[in-house]
C-alpha cells in the first residue's frame, strides 16, 4: 500500500482520522466507577492507579509494549507510575518529528533562524503518505518556518520533514539532541542529500524525558516552548488514541504526538490539570503483529491507549497535586494555539 511504502522510509502516519470508539475503550468508559475510585487521590495513589490501568489495558490489547508514565508533584522528582522496558530502542516513526521540531526551535533560540523565515514549497520536495501539502493541486507557496512546524506536528506532514531539513539539517538536529542529553533519539541523515533524513529511533524513556522537560520550560526559550506545546495541544490534531474518548476541553489539556510504521504504534504526551499545570507524562512505543495495515482507531494498541486516556484523566481530576507551574501554555485558549 502506498502509505506504508512512504512510512517505511522514515515518515509517520497522518495525524487525522475518524473518531471511532473501539471495543476496549468503550468497555472501560462504560463501566461504573467503584466507590473507592470516587475518593480523592494523592500523587502516589494516582501513580498506583495509572499502573493498574496500564497493566489491564495493555494486557487486553496484546502485542509488545515499552512504556514510561510519570506523575509530577511540585518540585519533587517525578513519581514513576509505569516503567516497562522504557530504555529499549525502537523505531520512532513520526515521534521523531518532536526531535526535528526541537532542533529547529533551538536554532531559532540561538538566533540562527527565525520563525518568519520563508521557504518555497517546490513540487520536487513533496512527500506523500501523511499530512496536507501533497494534497495541493499546485505548488510554489512561500511558507514560514512557523507554518512548517504546524504542519510537522499537528498533522504529521512528511513533506514538512524535508522542509525542516532545509532549516536545520539532520546532522545539526542530532548535535542538538546530543547536547540536550538524549543518547538514543536520533534521525538518520540521507546518504544522498545532507538536508534530508529518515526518522530513525527513540525510546519511551527519552520521549517521556523530552516532553517532561519541554513542559517545564527546560529545553527551549519561552517563545519556543509556547510554540511547540501550543501546536501539540491543537484540537485539529490526532484523536484516535489517548484523547479519543474526551471532550474538546479535556483534549486541549493534552499535548501529544503520535507515530506509526508497520507494526509500530507510538504515542507520547503531557496531561495537564484543569488549572493548567503539567501533571502526567506518558510515552508508549508498541509493536503488534498482524495489524500492520490498520492505521485507524480499531488497532488494538490504539484502542488500549484510548481506554487508558479516559481513565487516567478521570483519575487525575480526583487528585490533589502540588503540580509544577506550566510553561508555554494557556488553557483559557480552547484551541491550544
Amino acid at each position: 500500500m502506498e502509505r506504508r511504502g512512504v512510512i517505511r522510509i522514515g515518515a509517520g502516519l497522518t495525524a487525522g482520522g475518524a473518531i471511532i470508539v473501539g471495543t476496549a475503550a468503550a468497555s472501560a468508559e462504560n463501566q461504573p466507577p467503584a466507590q473507592a475510585e470516587q475518593d480523592t487521590l494523592n500523587a502516589r495513589e494516582l501513580a498506583g492507579r495509572i499502573k493498574d490501568i496500564y497493566e489491564a489495558e495493555s494486557e487486553r490489547a496484546g502485542g509488545t509494549w515499552q512504556a514510561e508514565i510519570t506523575v509530577l508533584d511540585g518540585d519533587d522528582p517525578p513519581i514513576p507510575a509505569v516503567d516497562a522496558d522504557s530504555g529499549s530502542v525502537q523505531t520512532a516513526a513520526s515521534m521523531n518529528k518532536l526531535a526535528i521540531a526541537l532542533g529547529v526551535l533551538d536554532k531559532v533560540d540561538r538566533g540562527e533562524a527565525a520563525l518568519d523565515d520563508r521557504i518555497t514549497l517546490d513540487q520536487d520536495i513533496i512527500l506523500g503518505g501523511s499530512g496536507l501539502y501533497f494534497h495541493q493541486a499546485a505548488f510554489g507557496d512561500e511558507l514560514t518556518v512557523a507554518n512548517i512546524l504546524v504542519a510537522l506536528l499537528l498533522v504529521s506532514d512528511n513533506t514538512a520533514v524535508r522542509l525542516c531539513g532545509l532549516v536545520c539539517p539532520p546532522a545539526e538536529i542530532n548535535q542538538t539532541l546530543e547536547a540536550k542529553g538524549f543518547t538514543d533519539t536520533r534521525v538518520i541523515p540521507s546518504e544522498d542529500n545532507p538536508d534530508r533524513m529518515w526518522l530513525g529511533d527513540t525510546t519511551a524513556h527519552e520521549l517521556n524525558d523530552l516532553l517532561h522537560r519541554l513542559a517545564l520550560g527546560e529545553l527551549l526559550s519561552e517563545t519556543g516552548t509556547g510554540a511547540m506545546l501550543g501546536i501539540l495541544r491543537g484540537l485539529s490534531g490526532y484523536h484516535d488514541g489517548f484523547r479519543r474518548n474526551m471532550s474538546s476541553a479535556q483534549r486541549s489539556r493534552i499535548a501529544m504526538k503520535y507515530g506509526a510504521d508497520g507494526p509500530d504504534r507510538n504515542e507520547a504526551g503531557v496531561v495537564y490539570t484543569a488549572d493548567g499545570a503539567p501533571a502526567v507524562v506518558y510515552a508508549f512505543t508498541t509493536q503488534t503483529e498482524g495489524h500492520e495495515d490498520d492505521y485507524g482507531a480499531t488497532h488494538p494498541a490504539v484502542e488500549a491507549k484510548a481506554a487508558m486516556g479516559r481513565q487516567i484523566i478521570d483519575a487525575l481530576d480526583r487528585t490533589e497535586l502540588a503540580a509544577p507551574p506550566a510553561a508555554g501554555i494557556d488553557l483559557q485558549d480552547p484551541d491550544g494555539q
